[in-house]
């Protein structure tokens, strides 16, 4: 019984306890529950401490920043960023059109001082700071702050661009707003960029504006198929996937392409064709991709709008200097496909200029004192941009600048490290020394001779060339393209070959040791006999300077291998860069490709070299050595070995023929 009342008093007691904790949970959770709909205005306001609208306070600043949204004739509005030195009167506007956010280009130090805030791309400070110029810097249509949809390159007004707007169009539109709300210009501009932004210093020519006075486009894509981003003689730049994704994936490319691989070689090969890496990274998405996956052959789509076909169709009204870099890993091609279209337009010599540097891609704003490890002697860039692109500038967009003397083709000779001022291009000389198209052979025993061999049977050297096992571009890990610290994209062409060379997939042939130097200026060119057991090949073809053994002033380039030029053909267009055609299956075929301009000295006790292989990976993609119709779709059935022969006497001669100045050799 006791028992009994003891549990019963226990049991109250406990949900007494229960009630308790129940009712303080609940006033807990009602306290914790935000007021009813209403009741806020019982509640004082507690008022925030940013401002509606901060305006920045420029006190101190040597520079007056100014952002307009500049209408076009469509209606659609691009964002521009106007930098303005203070205390200037009547100064000249250098313009830059680009996808890379204007914004963030002018404000690299967010600094009170013009020279931080412009710091790096296209920005050549000694010019634009030291010059006194304004600063425009403008989002192209459809990228970043500006309105518009985007189109990469976007075509001109025509069969592949129905609409009444480019970006002709839009520079025209810019520079008429520009000299009429800037009141501190004197109503000229020129207009500069680099590789994109060198794109549009191009379309700037077509159908100028009256103020634009001066050109500069510099390392700028003209012809994606024949030879800068896109591909080279119908090869396809692999590397180039991760930019198309992150540039027209968004708006502000911040879509960035993603990786699971530390070596590209490793994420490309084991992705299988260009394709198939592509729709796995969704880019099937995106417009340009799907262009590219439809027009892979040289056909009206790339044909009518490379810049140097339109450009040599439009009356030459503007002054152009075009800067061409010897080693640009990106756009090789353009600057003298486009020298080559218009110079002869310029019947007094007063209007197309032309700057050959030792320098990659948009290297002649940055330091020009050397390239990975070969040295310059001196900063060919500062050299640049203080003797040549300065007094360019102010010659054409000062009112009142003394008489320029710039030489109409101002190339660097490398090998022996000076600048040369020729009266065109090609010329080995001050006084025109005119390159004399010169054979060097491939030989017997892997030598290279300019003796053409004897005739007798048709001798040849072979390699296996196998898709599972390409050659790489350089040594592995393979980098992406990049330009952050400690990536080395922009150094690649400049890489020692000693490891291609000693690959047996890779042919070399080598001249003895010269006794005199060996001087090039122009472009050599391949002729190449070769035949494949396949039925579609890829042909490589490098022109190499081997330095001697040892080299006392710089140990580390003893017997160092140079690419003095080098480039890649696709042998299906070896009949029509249009119309792909299979191979003859084992049988000797002539192919002949340019390989990109040198002005170089191969100088006493090194040695020329040349390399032949099949494959140059990932830089482009591998050919399946199987005729497929579009390389793209190719199946991982399709990508077959085969025996790669080069033919080096007989009827059947290869050779380079280099753009030799008389004397040299």
């Amino acid at each position: 019984m006791i028992s009994n009342m003891k549990t019963t008093n226990a049991s109250r007691l406990n949900s007494v306890t229960f009630l308790l904790l129940a009712l303080l949970s609940f006033g807990a959770q009602a306290a914790a529950e935000p007021p009813a709909a209403g009741a806020a205005a019982k509640y004082p306001a507690f008022p925030s401490e940013t401002p509606a609208t901060f305006q920045p306070s420029s006190e101190g600043f040597d520079y007056e920043r100014r952002e307009a949204m500049i209408p076009m004739r469509d209606g659609v509005k691009l964002h521009t960023v106007i930098l303005i030195p203070k205390g200037t009167r009547n100064t000249p506007i250098l313009l830059t059109r680009t996808p890379y956010d204007a914004d963030a280009q002018t404000r690299r130090k967010n600094s009170a001082h013009l020279g931080p805030t412009l710091y790096g791309y296209d920005n050549a400070l000694e010019v634009i700071v030291g010059g006194g110029y304004i600063r425009v810097d403008q989002d192209i249509r459809g990228k970043y702050g500006s309105e518009g949809d985007y189109v990469m390159n976007r075509p001109l007004h025509g069969s592949l661009n129905p609409t009444p707007v480019d970006d002709s169009t839009d520079c025209y539109d810019t520079i008429e707003w520009l000299v009429k709300n800037i009141p501190e210009s004197n109503g000229k501009v020129g207009i500069l960029g680099i590789s994109y932004d060198g794109y549009e210093p191009l379309v700037a020519l077509v159908n100028p504006h009256p103020a634009l006075k001066v050109s500069v486009p510099m390392n700028p894509m003209v012809d994606g198929w024949m030879g800068d981003d896109w591909f080279h003689n119908g090869a396809f730049r692999l590397q180039n996937l991760p930019y198309i994704h992150d540039q027209e994936a968004t708006r502000d490319s911040k879509a960035k392409w993603w990786t699971d691989h530390f070596d590209d070689y490793d994420l490309y090969l084991r992705g299988g064709s260009a394709g198939e890496v592509a729709r796995r990274h969704g880019m099937l998405q995106l417009g340009f991709w799907r262009k590219i996956l439809e027009h892979p052959s040289y056909d009206a789509f790339w044909r009518e709008q490379a810049l140097d076909r339109i450009l040599a169709q439009q009356p030459l009204k503007v002054p152009v200097l075009l800067v061409h870099s010897l080693w640009d890993q990106e756009d090789i091609y353009g600057p003298l496909a486009v020298y080559r279209a218009i110079e002869p337009k310029d019947v007094h010599n007063d209007k197309v200029f032309l700057v050959l540097g030792p320098w990659h891609h948009g290297q002649e704003i940055e330091d020009g004192s050397a390239l990975g490890a070969i040295r310059f002697d001196s900063d060919t860039s500062l050299y640049f941009q203080r003797e040549i692109l300065r007094p360019f500038l102010d010659r054409y967009l000062r009112d009142s600048a003394p008489a320029a003397n710039i030489a109409p083709v101002t190339a660097f000779e490398t090998g022996t490290n000076r600048w040369r001022k020729l009266s065109a291009w090609p010329a080995g000389c001050e006084t025109g020394c005119a390159p004399q198209a010169t054979p060097l052979y491939l030989a017997a025993d892997s030598k290279l001779t300019f003796a053409r061999p004897a005739k007798g049977a048709n001798a040849f050297d072979e390699y296996v060339s196998d898709p599972a096992k390409p050659v790489p571009y350089r040594a592995r890990p393979i980098q992406p393209v990049a330009y952050e610290p400690g990536m080395t994209w922009s150094q690649w062409l400049v890489d020692d070959q000693r490891e291609a060379s000693g690959r047996p997939d890779v042919l070399s042939f080598t001249s003895d040791v010269l006794t005199a130097p060996v001087q090039i200026s122009g472009t050599p060119v391949a002729h190449l006999v070769a035949s494949t057991s396949g039925t579609d090949s890829d042909w490589v073809v490098k022109l190499i300077d081997v330095y001697p053994d040892e080299v006392g002033p710089q140990p580390e380039l003893g017997g160092y291998q140079l690419m003095v030029a080098a480039d890649i053909f696709r042998g299906r267009y070896r009949e029509s860069l249009e119309t792909p055609h299979p191979l003859a299956a084992n049988k000797p075929l002539l192919y002949r490709f340019n390989l990109p301009a040198a002005n170089h000295v191969f100088l006493p006790g090194h040695r020329i070299m040349v390399q032949v292989q099949s494959s140059w990976f990932p830089l482009y993609d591998r050919n399946p050595q199987t005729y497929v119709p579009n390389i793209f779709l190719a199946k991982p059935e399709d990508y077959r070995k085969a025996v790669q022969r080069v033919y080096y006497a007989g009827g059947d001669t290869s050779f380079v023929e280099l753009p030799l100045i008389a004397g040299t050799h």
